[in-house]
């Protein structure tokens, strides 16, 4: 059974570059043939697709969010990350790590972006 489970701090300052990680037990990131993926909520708002990641290492970014965000693999097969620069309170959200085939999703991460 594939599980993923993001993590990082919940609050980050305007200003900041936000990193998130996601782990992945029950499946390899490096052999997957589909796609990685964030995703995230806004309060009040619909779901975002941020960007993915390949086995390969090739990334995919939202045009809305590709000047300010950076998807990646980690060091070890079963993590990939995640990192948002010059965040705003508009960034505040519910982050998810999804894998979008078959459809496996984490459980999300609230992340508040305020002073």
């Amino acid at each position: 059974q594939v599980q993923l489970q993001e993590s990082g701090p919940g609050l980050v300052k305007p200003s900041q570059t936000l990193s998130l990680t996601c782990t992945v037990s029950g499946a390899s990131i490096t052999t997957s043939r589909y796609y990685w993926s964030w995703v995230r909520q806004p309060p009040g708002k619909g779901l975002e697709w941020m960007g993915a990641v390949a086995r390969d290492g090739r990334t995919f970014y939202s045009p809305s969010l590709k000047s300010r965000t950076s998807i990646s693999r980690g060091t070890s097969e079963n993590q990939f990350s995640l990192q948002l620069s010059s965040v705003t309170p508009e960034d505040t959200a519910v982050y998810y790590c999804a894998q979008f085939q078959p459809n496996y999703w984490g459980q999300g991460t609230q992340v508040t972006v305020s002073s």
